[in-house]
C-alpha cells in the first residue's frame, strides 16, 4: 500500500485553510487516498477527487465526492475531454506532496474569482529525512511565491517554508492564497502549459 493511501488524516495547513473557501466545487488534485476530498466534503463542497492510481481514486470514494483518472503529467493529456484544469472553474483547489511545475499557471488560472489554493509541498532540503530527495519534486526556496507573484490576481494569505515535524520530519513550502475577484473578473489569466 501506497504512502498516499496509508495517509488518513487532513493536513493541519489544509484544515485550517479549508474553511476559507466559498461554496463551490472543490478540486483535490493528487488526491491520494482521499483525506482532503472527504474533508472538502464534509463542509459542504461537492468535490472533484483526481488521481492516476485507481487505488487512490477507489480509497477517495464517499458522498459528494466525484473521481477523475488522469495522468496529468502525460503528454497531451490537457487536450483531451474531461481535463479538470478550465479557467474560473473551481472555487478551491488542494494540492498537497505533489509538484509538477508546468501545471503551476494553469492551477491558479482553474481558480474562479474569489477561489483559494492551499498548496503544501515538500521543498529543498528534504533528503536529509527521506524521500522525495529529487530537486525536481522540491519546490526552490520562495518558488510558490513566485508563481503566485506571476499570476498578478492572487492575494496570499498564508505561507510558511521550512522544517516540519508532523505527520513527520520534512522540509515543507505551504501556500494559502485567494484569487482577487475584481482583477480576475477584469483579466482572465490563460491556461498556458
Amino acid at each position: 500500500m501506497s504512502e498516499a493511501l496509508k495517509q488518513d488524516r487532513p493536513s493541519r495547513w489544509v484544515a485550517r485553510f479549508a474553511p476559507l473557501i466559498p461554496v463551490g466545487e472543490v478540486l483535490d488534485l493528487a488526491c491520494g487516498g482521499g483525506r482532503h476530498s472527504r474533508l472538502l466534503a464534509g463542509l459542504g463542497h461537492a468535490v472533484l477527487a483526481v488521481d492516476r492510481d485507481p487505488a487512490a481514486l477507489q480509497a477517495s470514494a464517499g458522498e459528494g465526492i466525484r473521481s477523475l483518472h488522469v495522468d496529468l503529467e502525460r503528454d497531451g493529456a490537457e487536450r483531451e475531454a474531461g481535463w479538470p484544469l478550465q479557467p474560473s472553474r473551481y472555487a478551491g483547489i488542494v494540492v498537497t506532496n505533489y509538484l509538477h511545475r508546468p501545471l503551476l499557471p494553469a492551477l491558479l488560472a482553474s481558480l474562479a474569482p474569489g477561489g483559494v489554493l492551499i498548496y503544501e509541498t515538500f521543498a529543498i532540503g528534504n533528503g536529509q529525512f527521506g524521500k522525495p530527495s529529487n530537486p525536481a519534486f522540491l519546490l526552490e526556496s520562495g518558488e510558490l511565491l513566485r508563481a503566485v507573484a506571476a499570476a498578478q490576481d492572487m492575494r496570499v494569505i498564508a505561507y510558511e517554508d521550512g522544517h516540519v515535524t508532523e505527520p513527520s520530519p520534512a522540509m515543507v513550502q505551504r501556500l494559502c492564497c485567494r484569487r482577487d475577484d475584481a482583477m480576475a473578473a477584469a483579466s482572465p489569466a490563460a491556461l498556458a502549459l
